[in-house]
C-alpha cells in the first residue's frame, strides 16, 4: 500500500516560499452555492424555521483555509495543522449527524444544541490557535470568529434544472483541451436529490446524481483539433507532451494530502489513487519526492499525479472498509482501478510556454465544492463515445452498453513566476483568460490534462432510487457529489525532461 506503513513523523519538511506577513480574508464571508439560502438574504429567518422541520442532510461550515491567502511562511505548518483540525471536527459532527437520526425526529432542537453548538466551540478554539500561529510569526489577522457556526443543510429541497447537463455559466476559470478557457460557475451543481440517502453506506450517492448521457443535450467544448492538439490555428504553443506513468496497478492508495494537510494522517478523509511518485505520502518532504521511485516509463518524471479513487457501490467492501477516510468515514465500496489513465501537457493559444519549478503544486477542482459552492468546481464527466458531444459538471453519466465512464480534468496553467505554493494553494497559479493569455504577469506554463477511463455497470434508477451506484470518494460532509472531484500534481520533472517538453510544445511537436 505504498508508504502507509512508513513511520509517522512529527515534523514536515517540504519547501515553501515565503509569504507576506499579513492575512488576507477573501470574499468576505461563507461562500453558499445558488441552490441554498443563505443567512444573510433577507427571508432567511423564515429559511431557517423551515429548515428546522426538515431532515438535516449535512453540515455546511466555512471553508478557512480558501479564506487564508496570506500567511507568514513561519506560520504555515500550524496553520496547516489547524485547518486539519476543522476538517476532522466536521467529519465527526457529520457522523454525529448521520447517527442520531432518530433523536433528531423526537427534538427539533438536537441538531442545533448536540452538534452545531458544539462544533462552534470547537471551531472557535482552533481558529484562535490559526490566530495565534499568525501573530507570533509576524502576521496580521482579521476576525476569525466570523467563521465558526456552521449550518445544518436540510435534504429536502426543490429541484433544479441541473440534469440538463450541468452547462457552466459565466467566466470562473475551467480551462478546456486547447488551453481555452470556458466558464467555470455552474449552474445547480449542489442539487440535494430530496430527503433521499441512498448509497452503500448511508451517505449518497442519490439517484438525482446521475443523469443517462443519451438524454443530455449536447454541451461539450473541447477546444482541441485533429490528434489532440490545442485549436489554436497558427498562434501559439501547439506541441503536446505525453508521460506514461500506469494506472496505479501496484494498489498505491492513502488518505493524507501533502498539499492541505502537511503532517497529517488522514487529513484528505478519503482515499487517493497516485501514480508516478510513489513516496507521496503526508510526510514525505521535496528531497524525498524527489528521490523517490516513479511509475512513469521516463524516469526523468518523478511528478506525483493523485485524485480521489471512484468505487463502484454493489455490497462489496474493499481492503479499507474499518478504516479512517474508507468505511469509516463513508468511503465503502469497491475500488475500481482506471483502465486508462492518460497524462498529457500542452501549450497556451497566444504563445509559448516557460517550464513549471520544481516541486510546484496545483490543485484543481474543490473537494468540498457541494457545501462550498462551486467558484473552484471544475468537473468534467462522460463517457467514450461522447465526450465531444457531453461534458458533465454535477452528475454522474449512466454510460450505454459498451461505453466506459470518464473523468476528465484540465489544471490551471499561469504561474505567478515566483511562489510553489500558496498559502490556500489556489492564488500562484490561475486560468487562461478568455483569449487565451494569463492576466497579472503570470506566465504560460504546460496545461497538465488528465483523462481517467473506467469500466462501470451501469446504474438503474428505479422508483426515485440508484441501484448499485458509483462515486468518488469525498470528505463526508459532501456526501459523495460528482461536483466533488478533483486532482492534484506535484512537479517534480528532471531539469533536462522540463526542457525537452517545454521545447516540444513551443516547437509544435508531439512527444513522450
Amino acid at each position: 500500500m505504498g508508504r502507509n506503513n512508513r513511520k509517522r513523523r512529527t515534523s514536515m519538511t517540504t519547501k515553501v516560499v515565503a509569504g507576506s506577513a499579513a492575512l488576507a480574508l477573501g470574499g468576505g464571508g461563507l461562500v453558499w452555492a445558488n441552490f441554498y439560502a443563505s443567512a444573510h438574504e433577507s427571508n432567511s429567518g423564515q429559511n431557517q424555521v423551515k429548515a428546522a422541520g426538515a431532515q438535516i442532510a449535512t453540515i455546511q461550515c466555512p471553508d478557512v483555509g480558501q479564506k487564508l491567502t496570506n500567511v507568514p511562511n513561519g506560520a504555515r505548518n500550524g496553520v496547516s495543522t489547524e485547518l486539519a483540525n476543522l476538517d476532522k471536527q466536521i467529519t465527526e459532527a457529520y457522523a454525529r449527524l448521520a447517527s442520531t437520526r432518530q433523536a433528531q425526529a423526537n427534538d427539533p432542537g438536537f441538531v442545533q444544541n448536540a452538534i452545531l453548538g458544539p462544533l462552534k466551540e470547537k471551531r472557535s478554539a482552533a481558529l484562535d490557535r490559526i490566530r495565534i500561529n499568525i501573530q507570533r510569526a509576524g502576521g496580521q489577522v482579521a476576525n476569525l470568529s466570523q467563521f465558526a457556526a456552521c449550518t445544518g443543510v436540510p435534504a429536502a429541497q426543490p429541484q433544479t434544472n441541473a440534469g440538463q447537463g450541468g452547462q457552466q455559466q459565466n467566466g470562473g476559470g475551467q480551462q478546456q483541451n486547447g488551453g481555452q478557457q470556458q466558464g467555470g460557475q455552474q449552474q445547480g451543481g449542489q442539487q440535494q436529490g430530496g430527503q433521499q440517502q441512498n448509497g452503500q453506506g448511508g451517505n449518497g450517492p442519490t439517484a438525482a446524481d446521475f443523469v443517462d448521457i443519451t438524454k443530455v443535450q449536447g454541451n461539450a467544448q473541447l477546444g482541441v483539433g485533429q490528434n489532440g492538439l490545442p485549436a489554436n490555428g497558427g498562434s501559439g504553443s501547439r506541441g503536446v507532451f505525453i508521460t506514461k506513468c500506469g494506472t496505479n496497478g501496484n494498489k498505491n492508495h492513502n488518505t493524507d494530502n501533502v498539499i492541505v494537510a502537511p503532517g497529517v494522517s488522514n487529513g484528505a478523509h478519503h482515499l487517493h489513487d497516485y501514480v508516478g511518485n510513489q513516496s507521496n505520502d503526508a510526510f514525505a518532504s521535496d528531497q524525498e519526492l524527489a528521490g523517490a521511485q516513479t511509475t512513469c516509463q521516463n524516469q526523468g518524471d518523478k511528478s506525483s499525479y493523485f485524485w480521489p479513487v471512484l468505487r463502484l457501490q454493489n455490497g462489496q467492501q474493499d481492503f479499507d472498509q474499518n478504516r479512517d477516510g474508507g468505511g469509516k468515514e463513508g468511503n465503502v465500496g469497491k475500488i475500481l482501478q482506471p483502465v486508462k489513465a492518460q497524462l498529457k501537457f500542452v501549450g497556451n493559444k497566444k504563445g509559448n510556454v516557460v517550464a513549471m519549478p520544481t516541486a510546484l503544486r496545483i490543485i484543481t477542482g474543490d473537494a468540498k465544492a457541494f457545501v462550498n459552492g462551486n467558484a473552484n468546481a471544475n468537473v468534467n464527466w462522460s463517457c467514450t463515445g461522447f465526450e465531444n458531444k457531453v461534458q458533465l459538471h454535477d452528475k454522474y453519466p449512466i454510460c450505454p452498453q459498451g461505453s466506459q465512464v470518464v473523468r476528465t480534468t484540465n489544471f490551471q496553467s499561469c504561474w505567478d513566476g515566483k511562489n510553489i505554493d500558496s498559502a490556500n494553494h489556489r492564488t500562484h497559479v490561475a486560468f487562461v483568460q478568455a483569449d487565451g493569455s494569463c492576466a497579472n504577469g503570470f506566465k504560460a506554463i504546460p496545461q497538465l490534462q488528465v483523462r481517467l477511463v473506467y469500466n462501470v455497470p451501469a446504474p438503474k434508477l428505479q422508483n426515485g432510487q440508484v441501484i448499485q451506484p458509483y462515486a468518488v470518494d469525498t470528505f463526508p460532509e459532501n456526501i459523495h457529489k460528482p461536483i466533488t472531484d478533483h486532482n492534484d500534481f506535484i512537479n517534480f520533472f528532471s531539469t533536462n525532461l522540463m526542457n525537452k517538453m517545454v521545447n516540444c510544445i513551443n516547437t509544435g511537436q508531439r512527444c513522450q
